[in-house]
């Protein structure tokens, strides 16, 4: 189950990569230390700057940004188990303690907030208070 969305993209990005026409996305980036990569300015912004078309983009980068809006309009169904759990912390990380990427993810990806209203109690349920 999905806990979020837009930022599907971060822990997507970071774990699924271009994966059609399996029933889940491959699992090839399930090793990913998603912890190491929000922890560092530089690799997360990297990411970030990827999926808004400021930077280049790495293989798995440039993978994410071609299976996020599917993974955003199917609720990650095709994300593997590590990828779901993956997804969740790159949320939580992404509202509670940077908002600003956040924020530009959503413009980009989800510019009519479909997915933030799709999503609304699960990215409050991410937030702590």
């Amino acid at each position: 189950n999905m806990k979020a969305i837009i930022v599907v993209s971060l822990s997507v990005m970071v774990a699924v990569a271009w994966g059609f026409p399996q029933s889940t996305y491959t699992d090839k980036w399930d090793h990913i230390n998603v912890d190491e990569i929000l922890e560092s300015q530089r690799l997360l912004r990297g990411y970030v700057d990827c999926l808004l078309d400021k930077g280049r983009c790495t293989p798995d980068g440039k993978d994410l940004k071609e299976t996020l809006p599917d993974a955003l309009e199917n609720d990650c169904s095709k994300c593997t188990a590590k990828q779901k759990e993956a997804s969740d912390k790159v949320i939580r990380h992404l509202i509670n303690k940077q908002p600003d990427y956040w924020k530009e993810l959503a413009v980009k990806y989800d510019p009519q907030n479909i997915y933030q209203e799709k999503y609304k109690d699960k990215i409050e349920e991410a937030k702590t208070h």
